[in-house]
């Protein structure tokens, strides 16, 4: 679960109201399934019952995984495979068969909080000596909602320009600080063969990565406290007509997602060893697709800046989550606090380590929300290439630039009014602004609809 899907997956619309929910003691009474503050006494007639983490992630899922299942001994773990889904979490708290425990986005933590799904984490916290200072902050307000934590983060998704050194000889050149000269630039590097698109010069990466182009301009799209929609402000509507803009300059959305699609994205004939992408934004785990599968390829990591040049850091992630009706929240609580915990970390990346040490492969990073974890984790291997260290190097640096979304009552719904609006625009069915605008009622009325839930 280390690489993450690259597709925008829109989230499910939750509109449900969990009857009885609320409170945090909300379990049985047995020593293992109490309240989720106490120390847990497993049996082996307990089953911790997970949703949205199942068996069949990669080594560093699996070896936290082995070790949280330690932890809980001689309780099962029942965790099958796939991802978090609202409608079957629906079904199962219909049916009284609610998990003990979720691992979701991070996004979707705010709106199930708000109808009461959600138990909040007080007791858990303080009963199993989770230290919440060690994580960082925008993972940390992206599970908080109403003054409660209401999730456990875990990855911390870091999001930098990974530029092509075969074809930009200045990184300068696709700096996101002068839009006026990124726009240049973009359409010098790309390429065509008549109207065939076949170098893309700079992928602004819509519509999944809007936010970055907003905060970039100076619009934050969502308020604090997550009750406000800010969608369709001047400054939003001015970034997100920019960042299409490129798109619109190297073909159009159908012969630019087109092109796009035809990418060996995680092979050794991708996109850069193939020379049909200069440039653009991506998580940090893309660097580890890159370094393993061409690791002689010579790329440069710059920070995405805003217009004034300072870096900025959109960073997603997930979170461990107990239900407010889940029948085991004291396993559960110890299970989430061992899959986040500093020394579950250390091993996971040093079992990768010494993976890739077998395969002769680079080491660069394993970002995740706990801070005290990656300041042992995140450091070169002997004798890894330089482009490989300084990648790391610099994503480790924009991490203290990070922002993320704020909980919100209406998350999901909130996501989804933003991701339609910029493909409606990428599509030619809106402009920006009608599409902002639209945006901006639709999110609006369904954080009000959930805030009187």
């Amino acid at each position: 679960m280390h690489k993450r899907a690259i597709l925008v997956v829109v989230p499910v619309v939750l509109s449900f109201v969990v009857a009885g929910c609320g409170g945090e003691g909300g379990g049985s009474s047995s020593g293992a399934g109490g309240a989720a503050g106490q120390k847990p006494s497993p049996t082996a007639q307990d089953t911790l019952k997970i949703m949205g983490f199942g068996t069949n992630g990669d080594d560093v899922a699996m070896t936290r995984f082995r070790i949280a299942q330690k932890a809980v001994a001689p309780a099962r773990v029942s965790a099958p495979n796939g991802g978090f889904s609202a409608q079957q979490f629906l079904a199962e708290v219909a049916s009284g068969d609610t998990p003990d425990l979720l691992y979701l986005d991070r996004q979707q933590v705010g709106s199930l909080a708000a109808k009461g799904a959600l138990m909040p984490l007080t007791s858990c916290i303080k009963g199993q000596g989770i230290d919440t200072s060690q994580f960082r902050k925008p993972a940390l307000q992206e599970v908080t909602y109403k003054g409660q934590v209401y999730g456990i983060p875990e990855f911390f998704d870091n999001r930098t320009i990974i530029v092509n050194d075969a074809l930009v000889s200045n990184p300068a050149q696709v700096s996101t600080a002068s839009w006026t000269t990124l726009a240049a630039n973009a359409k010098k590097l790309a390429r065509f063969s008549g109207s065939k698109l076949t170098r893309i010069g700079f992928d602004p990466k819509l519509p999944e990565f809007f936010p970055l182009w907003a905060k970039a301009n100076g619009a934050d799209l969502l308020s604090a406290d997550g009750a406000k929609a800010q969608l369709n402000s001047p400054k939003a509507v001015q970034a997100l007509t920019f960042a299409v803009s490129l798109i619109n300059a190297q073909g159009g959305w159908n012969t630019f997602q087109s092109f796009r699609n035809t990418f060996d994205f995680f092979g050794s004939g991708n996109e850069y060893v193939k020379n049909q992408l200069a440039a653009f934004p991506m998580e940090d785990w893309y660097y580890n697709v890159l370094a393993s599968v061409s690791p002689k390829l010579k790329v440069t990591a710059v920070p995405f800046v805003d217009r004034g040049g300072r870096p900025i850091d959109y960073s997603t992630g997930s979170a461990w989550a107990i239900p407010a009706k889940a029948k085991n929240p004291a396993l559960a609580c110890l299970w989430a606090k061992t899959m986040t915990k500093v020394s579950t970390w250390v091993a996971a990346a040093t079992h990768r380590k010494a993976l890739y040490a077998k395969k002769h492969e680079y080491w660069t990073g394993l970002f995740t929300a706990n801070a005290v974890a990656d300041a042992k984790i995140d450091k070169p291997t002997p004798g890894e290439p330089a482009e490989w260290a300084r990648a790391l190097k610099t994503v480790l640096g924009v991490q203290k630039d990070a922002f993320s979304l704020p909980a919100s009552p209406a998350g999901a719904e909130f996501q989804t009014a933003w991701t339609s609006a910029v493909t409606r625009v990428l599509e030619g069915q809106q402009m920006p602004k009608q599409a902002l605008d639209q945006a901006q009622r639709e999110a609006q009325q369904a954080i009000a609809a959930a805030a009187g839930a």
